[in-house]
């Protein structure tokens, strides 16, 4: 699913398609410090978030944090530049994926079922999942799946004045998600648009289903 479709069920900025599969190059550290003594290196570090050399703090929003995080970041001009260089999670199943999600940061922001009884809702529009995060105490990420269980790898976003950030943000989360021993089990559904066919999503007593199914009454 392109990036722009799916980013628009956020009600917040879309990401330009084409920009949102990532990498996680290592970050430099100094690029945002140029200044020639210590008062302007002073002024560069006050204006970034936290300590670059440090390990970055994501923290997930909740779903019942949405509405905050929106009101928050309905301005953000989101990129999916700086999340281009490859990782370990860009070649992995989506659907192991979001089991990994699932183990470490609990359910996502958002499912299909949150969006359902919304104005002018089309299913074809909207994704498997997402998962909102704060990375640092401001600075918004973005993570949703391609194709329902059927893709690789994630869609990331985030603000374009952080670009210098991604990399080393993706790979913070890269590591957190590998360094897991066991998945975390879920049941989500989704929409195929091709197909037109919905599927109920598990991952259940170690094993992975995409079941089809007629569209469901009420997903809440």
């Amino acid at each position: 699913m392109a990036a722009v479709t799916a980013l628009a069920v956020t009600g917040l900025m879309c990401v330009p398609a084409g920009q949102a599969l990532s990498g996680s190059k290592a970050l430099s550290g100094s690029k945002a410090l140029t200044g020639g003594n210590a008062v302007s290196e002073a002024v560069a570090q006050q204006n970034q978030p936290r300590d670059l050399l440090a390990e970055p703090e994501i923290v997930k929003v909740s779903r019942a944090d949405r509405a905050g995080f929106q009101r928050r970041f309905g301005n953000v001009q989101w990129t999916g530049a700086g999340f281009e260089g490859s990782t370990v999670i860009d070649r992995i199943p989506t659907r192991e994926l979001r089991a990994r999600l699932q183990k470490v940061y609990g359910d996502p922001s958002q499912k299909l079922r949150d969006l359902i009884d919304g104005a002018n809702f089309r299913p074809g529009h909207y994704i498997q999942f997402e998962y909102w995060f704060v990375v640092n105490d401001e600075i918004p990420l973005m993570v949703l799946d391609i194709d329902g269980p059927f893709g690789n790898g994630l869609v990331f976003a985030g603000a374009s004045r952080y670009v210098d950030l991604m990399p080393e943000i993706k790979r913070t989360l890269s590591g957190k998600l590998m360094g897991i021993t066991e998945l975390g089990e879920y049941e989500d559904h989704y929409y195929d648009i091709n197909e037109q066919q919905w599927y109920l999503v598990r991952y259940h007593d170690g094993s992975f289903t995409n079941e089809k199914i007629s569209r469901p009454r009420n997903l809440r």
